[in-house]
């Protein structure tokens, strides 16, 4: 009976042993290593292009997007995971979304699908198609088996300390693309431009942007054969392209990290993709947040020789979201707990903008349990969003544009007042932003209970402040513009304003402000 034992015990360790061994060689020859070192140009053979297409683009071929989650290529390995978010609503193509609706308008409304080069399962071929948005008058493209050839992409390459390139222009840094500079594999259509310019006028319209560098990269893609579809490396990985304008101002680039979200969730990447400036800015501090939002950055002039992506996303400009076109039309949202929205919907309500908020804490190890509190145990924070000298771009001075005359005079008052406030502890945070790593400005957004600032990009931050956090914005004459307001509306934040005739504040009257936020907090 022991002997018996013995034996079986032997087997299970055998087979267990085995099945370990098995697992280990699996996960370390993925399928993409295979290509990269093996193929130098798209596999020409149904049975070699098949697995890719099943693997990668099995939504792709399908009408009802269903969920990639199962029989996900092992590629995935190499991509972070979309974090659990409480104001996480389904991103679904649903053509009922009302025009001009506040899911329309915050991204859930790109619902009219233009099949361009349709997916070929029968042949080796690749595909494009773009997803409209009626309200948003833009379109979010994606492709597959599509070639880029960098040398044919005239801008600087991109990536340099500021140092190095002191007194380049922007012109330099945007990009020129020649045709061809990107091409897509393909039989029908073989050497022409894959789109027109009615189709381009139609559905990447310029409307009031100076220049439509999406567009242009759109009007560039050829449509090419397996002869001229050669490639030097290969991307199994999804990868989204982006062109970035004001990369070095905080509102700007939060508008194009919201596209970039947006676009992920709209085409329905399982995972965070890998992303590709299509631009030749030089590094900056900002770049630490794309690339804790998303899985890697690269530079497309980086690059070395031709590169072929399975699958690729392009956003939309930045210029193009809700969060700028606000600025210049009415859009009536306001913000909404998604727990209420998945109950009961209402075009009038928008629990977007604060998931997005969220996806920024958690890319920096946050929590954002909705049960937690961020906040600290003893008193409250207040916050001094601070404006501070720094060099921002090659082509600025590194001075910074004053919007409050008497800044430090408000901080020094507020802080002699905090200091001296008995019915609670009171917690005034200076905060010199330009100089705090990101994660530590995230810290100090999500801890403060009040925010305060003059109207500047800095102020942008509170797209990933807590519920129940209160803004208040001193405005000079000057800067007048809704953009602080209208975050803290979308998100359901209480905001309060003090417009000053020029640009000086009397410190009694801000210092009287903050009593009466403090005394509706209890304190």
């Amino acid at each position: 009976m022991n002997r018996t034992h013995s034996k079986l015990f032997k087997i299970v360790v055998f087979l267990f042993a085995l099945n370990s061994f098995s697992l280990f060689i699996y996960f370390s020859s993925p399928y993409h290593h295979y290509h990269r070192h093996n193929n130098h140009h798209q596999p020409t053979s149904l049975t070699d292009h098949l697995p890719s297409l099943l693997d990668s683009h099995r939504h792709f071929l399908t009408d009802n997007r269903r969920s990639q989650i199962d029989n996900i290529n092992t590629n995935n390995n190499y991509l972070k995971p979309w974090p659990i978010l409480p104001s996480y609503l389904p991103w679904t193509q649903n053509p009922n979304v009302s025009f001009r609706s506040c899911e329309a308008y915050f991204g859930n409304g790109f619902t009219r699908r233009l099949d361009v080069l349709p997916a070929n399962p029968a042949r080796s071929s690749g595909w494009f198609r773009c997803f409209f948005s009626e309200t948003l008058r833009s379109s979010i493209c994606e492709g597959g088996s599509v070639r880029m050839v960098p040398e044919r992409i005239q801008m600087s390459k991109g990536g340099e300390t500021i140092e190095q390139v002191i007194g380049r222009t922007e012109d330099e840094e945007l990009p020129e693309f020649e045709n061809g500079a990107f091409e897509v594999l393909g039989v029908k259509g073989k050497g022409k431009n894959l789109v027109d310019r009615k189709f381009l006028d139609a559905y990447v319209s310029e409307g009031q942007i100076t220049r439509h560098t999406m567009r242009e990269l759109i009007g560039s893609i050829r449509v090419v054969d397996n002869k001229e579809f050669l490639c030097d490396q290969w991307i199994e990985e999804p990868t989204l392209l982006l062109t970035r304008f004001e990369y070095a101002n905080l509102f700007h680039t939060v508008t194009d990290w919201f596209s970039a979200y947006v676009s992920s969730r709209v085409t329905e990447l399982p995972y965070r993709p890998h992303l590709v400036f299509v631009d030749g800015h030089c590094r900056a501090p900002l770049e630490e947040t794309w690339k804790a939002l998303f899985s890697g950055v690269r530079y497309a002039k980086n690059f070395t020789g031709s590169v072929c992506f399975r699958h690729f996303v392009l956003a939309p400009l930045g210029y193009e979201t809700v969060l700028f076109k606000g600025l210049n039309e009415k859009i009536d949202c306001e913000g909404a707990s998604a727990h209420d929205l998945w109950q009961n919907p209402d075009n009038g309500k928008t629990a977007r903008l604060s998931e997005f908020g969220e996806m920024i804490r958690t890319a920096f190890g946050f929590s954002v349990n909705r049960h937690s509190s961020e906040k600290p145990i003893s008193g409250h924070n207040v916050l001094f969003v601070r404006r501070e000298d720094y060099l921002a771009h090659p082509r600025h001075g590194g001075k910074v544009e004053s919007r409050l005359s008497n800044e430090q005079e408000i901080f020094d008052s507020l802080q002699s007042w905090a200091s001296n406030h008995q019915e609670c502890k009171v917690n005034l945070v200076n905060g010199l932003f330009a100089h705090m790593p990101m994660k530590e400005q995230v810290r100090a957004i999500q801890e403060a209970s009040v925010i305060i600032g003059a109207h500047g990009a800095g102020l942008t931050h509170i797209v990933s402040a807590t519920p129940k956090t209160v803004i208040l914005e001193i405005i000079s004459s000057q800067f007048r513009r809704p953009h602080f307001q209208l975050i803290a509306q979308w998100k359901g934040l209480e905001y309060h304003a003090i417009n000053l005739d020029g640009s000086y504040a009397r410190p009694d009257v801000v210092i009287d402000r903050l009593k009466r936020i403090m005394k509706s907090l209890d304190c």
